[in-house]
């Protein structure tokens, strides 16, 4: 068969005939929040109720001299710097510069297995930024599994139409592509969604001044806010697939 992939979460190889998976559900998972989102600590929460008026939006210092470090995921090539793969990302999370949102324990298994993608609705204080954002898997122990994770340059929000300059302050549709992935959260756990502005030395540090890559001399702090209430719907786009969208691997001899 054409399609060979490895589900985590069930620990399995799996088969199909096309991509993305046959009867894939992209489901929405919203963003909701008291406008305290900050940590893992926090009152963010994920879930696939639309969120109302009245949730003020969550907001963060993103300092390009003190970026949220990279801690496993799809790294290439050099394990000197960082290392790839799964951690728990408990001490990511600790940062007032990371917005967390968590779901409710699951009550049945579910299978992701397609392209994840977030949507944002976003402002900042500076001319340009960075958005970065983070599947993660929480175990019953609260160990916090990264799956996968995605950035999107604001100045390169419409690849058409090259370098597009923020305007401080106004309110942005993002949309983040976080790549394909397979993992199947079972019962008890939980789905988590992370949020900010760098992930280092992963993706290059937006210093906010605007200017083309390579050229600015100075870094400056930018005051960052994701709305999710009302008809800015900020969420997590997850393929969910029903057990018959693949079959097992088996290897003949």
């Amino acid at each position: 068969p054409p399609v060979l992939l490895y589900a985590m979460g069930a620990g399995q190889w799996r088969v199909a005939d096309s991509w993305p998976l046959p009867g894939t559900d992209y489901q929405d998972w919203y963003l909701h929040s008291g406008g305290r989102a900050n940590t893992l600590h926090g009152d963010g929460r994920l879930s696939r109720d639309r969120p109302g008026e009245g949730q003020p939006p969550d907001s963060y210092v993103y300092n390009p001299r003190n970026p949220v470090p990279t801690l496993g995921g799809s790294l290439c090539c050099s394990p000197v710097h960082t290392k790839g793969g799964v951690y728990d990302q408990r001490p990511i999370e600790e940062r007032e510069d990371v917005l967390v949102y968590t779901s409710e324990p699951l009550g049945e298994p579910l299978d992701v297995t397609g392209p994840v993608s977030v949507v944002l609705h976003a402002s900042t204080s500076a001319l340009d930024t960075d958005w970065t954002a983070k599947l993660v898997d929480v175990g019953p122990c609260g160990y916090a599994r990264n799956i996968t994770d995605g950035i999107l340059r604001a100045g390169h929000r419409d690849p058409k139409a090259g370098l597009t300059p923020v305007t401080p302050g106004e309110v942005v549709e993002y949309h983040l592509d976080l790549g394909a992935t397979s993992n199947v959260f079972q019962p008890g756990h939980r789905i988590r969604v992370e949020i900010s502005s760098s992930n280092f030395p992963h993706f290059d540090r937006n210093p906010n001044t605007g200017e083309l890559p390579g050229r600015s001399t100075e870094m400056i702090s930018a005051l960052q806010n994701i709305h999710h209430a009302g008809p800015r719907l900020s969420r997590v786009v997850l393929p969910v697939v029903s057990p018959e969208a693949t079959r097992p691997y088996h290897t003949e001899h």
